[in-house]
């Protein structure tokens, strides 16, 4: 049914396909220059199927030239884009009738066909590499003849499974490479199936299928029909009796390799194929879906069809580009050829800069964004919901445990108690809770990388004309803003240096020590009181406190000995016989002043006595040596620190370091809070 439609148009095709097909040529070779970037799809037939199935001999038969590269191994590397040009026929050089022309070499005429064989393994070579790879650029290939109908085929590499020396991904970048075609609507699909093979499960049909799954778009070319196993034939394809197609199917006969080989004329090889097809019973009857002649004529016909289907859409699509690109165009404006003229234009887009920049900074731009925050306003959002919020976050006693404070104020105090609290451990951990650079210059970044952002959009459109002013703008501006980060860091490490540098405690918001003294009892005496209570009441300090008076009175009993040297004597220890008990006489009392007002033989007298006590004190001393020999300190264990429990004063002590550090960690951050941001607006912004 398709078929006879084609042949009632044909006369018309035939007009269309002259003016058309030449127009779709044209517009092809316009668009594979601009490669990726051409979003519109032109009409074209694309060859598939696996190595070796004839593809490449359709097409030298339609032309009637050979003219492709040939071998057992894959010879399409690249995608060739074949345009066949039908023009008329000069009679005076004929040899001049018939010229290929290559797209990457323009203007150069091939008249000799086996130098257009040599360019495209040169130029596959180039592309491709010689270790049988493959390339997805296209080879565009123009063929000048008056035996041709205007077609424009795409010879795609054919699929193989056994990649030999070729890359081991060989198969999947062919079928990616012939899916790329294949996908687009305004592709015809010409599948090739070799007659001896089975036709049912060819390659080329299973790969069209995933294109065009309805077959709407796939015209099937049966080759080797010839070469058939005896009493078989393609009828049942070429009636479609078994997979059909909208297209229907074309049957063929190929040049064998001994054609080849003695280099048969065109028009002999389409005189067997006639009479091929015209002896062989089975295809009598078929003989308007068989031979190279009628696929010709079917392709353009095929071909001017499709073109007519897609035209409306297709112009539809190129003139709203056309309309876009026209405004794009307008909007870049006239060109500027006078130096004069172009250092106007240059000086008027920096002062449109310069504005729009202040103007978003000052929240005073035309186009406010109400979507998110901008200029100002972003940088009003670092400073404020950003840095203040996370310093008023920060805790400066959270690291600091009671046991640091403790341990910091025990060696401040050196080897005596003190009997106030030092500042040494204050300033300590002053010290330590001053560490605000990291945040402050994690600001001055957020500022920074605002700046830069807005540059973007402070770009005027009048910059789209000119993209290389644009990109030098880009870089210098932003080689500006981060020149002045430099010096904003600097003024940020300066300020939290000062900060720890002088610990200002006459500041008049900070604490003091009479007021941290009240609060400070006042805590501690609210933490302590559940535990006072539970001593009253139960008295559980009384045990452990007469243990401990038992344990020092059992180590050393003391006694004033004579002349008012204290002696010392352990319990259970009897003194020497003939000792002195202290008080046991008056005239111990009277030794010193005695030795001035009495006479010489009273100084005698009590010199001898006084002798007697030294020797019975002496005659003691073994005693208290071996005593104290007896008691054994404990080894001092590393690292020293003081026992777990905490005193009232300790806790006073810890608490009254703490409101300080405090109440100067507060002057801190807000003097931080109001110089950083004062510091990054100056240097930076």
């Amino acid at each position: 049914m398709a078929d006879d439609h084609y042949n009632s148009s044909a006369a018309a095709a035939a007009a269309v396909g002259c003016s058309v097909i030449p127009i779709d040529n044209k517009l092809q070779g316009i668009f594979s220059q601009l490669g990726s970037s051409s979003t519109i799809d032109l009409p074209h037939v694309a060859v598939v199927g696996s190595q070796s199935n004839g593809k490449s001999s359709i097409l030298k038969a339609l032309l009637g030239r050979d003219f492709l590269p040939r071998g057992s191994d894959m010879c399409t590397r690249r995608p060739l884009v074949l345009q066949l040009v039908h023009q008329a026929r000069r009679p005076a050089d004929a040899e001049a009738d018939e010229w290929g022309e290559f797209l990457h070499h323009p203007g150069r005429r091939y008249y000799d066909f086996r130098e257009i064989r040599r360019e495209i393994q040169a130029e596959t070579g180039r592309e491709a590499g010689g270790n049988k790879g493959v390339s997805d650029r296209q080879i565009r290939l123009k063929i000048h003849s008056p035996n041709v109908l205007n077609i424009t085929l795409v010879d795609l590499p054919g699929v193989t499974k056994v990649p030999a020396v070729a890359p081991t991904d060989i198969e999947a970048r062919i079928r990616t490479m012939i899916f790329s075609y294949m996908k687009h609507k305004a592709c015809i699909i010409l599948a090739v199936l070799p007659a001896n093979a089975d036709l049912a499960n060819s390659g080329a049909l299973q790969i069209a299928r995933t294109a065009d799954p309805d077959g709407s778009r796939t015209i099937g070319v049966t080759t080797k029909l010839d070469i058939m196993d005896r009493g078989t034939d393609a009828c049942n394809f070429l009636l479609e009796t078994v997979i059909p197609l909208r297209l229907r199917y074309v049957g063929i006969v190929n040049r064998s390799q001994q054609d080849i080989n003695t280099d048969i004329s065109a028009k002999e090889v389409l005189a067997r194929e006639e009479n091929f097809f015209r002896t062989q019973s089975a295809y009598s009857g078929l003989t308007k879906y068989c031979g190279i002649p009628r696929l010709a004529k079917k392709l353009n016909q095929i071909l001017v069809q499709h073109i007519r289907t897609i035209l409306p859409g297709l112009k539809s699509h190129i003139s709203s580009q056309l309309a876009a690109i026209t405004k794009e165009h307008a909007f870049y404006g006239d060109p500027i050829e006078a130096k004069a003229g172009q250092a106007a234009k240059f000086l008027n887009i920096l002062a449109k800069f310069c504005d729009a920049f202040s103007s978003m900074v000052e929240g005073k731009n035309e186009d406010i964004s109400t979507i998110e925050l901008s200029g100002g306003a972003h940088i009003h959002y670092i400073f404020q919901s950003i840095f203040v919020k996370s310093l008023e976050g920060v805790d400066p006693c959270e690291d600091v445990t009671d046991e640091d404070t403790r341990m910091a104020i025990k060696n401040a105090t050196g080897p005596r108690s003190a009997l106030f609290v030092p500042e040494v451990p204050f300033e300590v951990l002053v010290h330590r809770q001053i560490r605000l650079l990291d945040p402050s210059l994690q600001c001055a970044d957020f500022i920074c990388e605002g700046l830069v952002k807005m540059i973007q959009l402070c770009l005027c459109n009048e910059l789209q004309q000119f993209p290389t002013l644009r990109r030098s703008m880009d870089e210098v501006i932003v080689k500006f803003i981060l020149d002045g980060l430099k010096p904003a860091q600097d003024m940020i490490a300066h300020i939290i240096e000062m900060e720890a540098d002088y610990i200002n405690t006459s500041h008049p918001s900070f604490i003091g020590g009479s007021k941290a003294i009240v609060q400070a009892h006042l805590q501690v005496r609210t933490a302590r009181l559940p535990a006072m209570v539970v001593r009253r009441d139960g008295d559980a300090d009384g045990p452990q406190d007469s243990e401990r008076t038992r344990k020092s009175h059992a180590l050393l009993g003391r006694t004033t000995g004579v002349n008012g040297i204290i002696t010392e004597q352990i319990q259970g220890v009897r003194p020497a016989a003939g000792a002195e008990r202290p008080g046991s006489s008056g005239s111990g009392s009277t030794s010193f002043w005695g030795s001035i007002f009495t006479s010489s033989e009273d100084r005698k007298h009590s010199s001898a006595r006084d002798s007697s006590v030294n020797k019975s004190y002496a005659s003691a001393t073994p005693y208290l040596e071996h005593s104290f020999s007896s008691i054994q300190l404990k080894e001092k264990q590393l690292p020293l620190v003081p026992s777990e429990s905490h005193s009232e004063q300790e806790d006073l002590e810890i608490t009254f370091t703490k409101l300080l550090l405090q109440s100067y960690y507060n002057i801190v951050k807000k003097n931080v809070e109001d110089f950083i941001p004062k510091a990054i607006i100056r240097f930076l912004v």
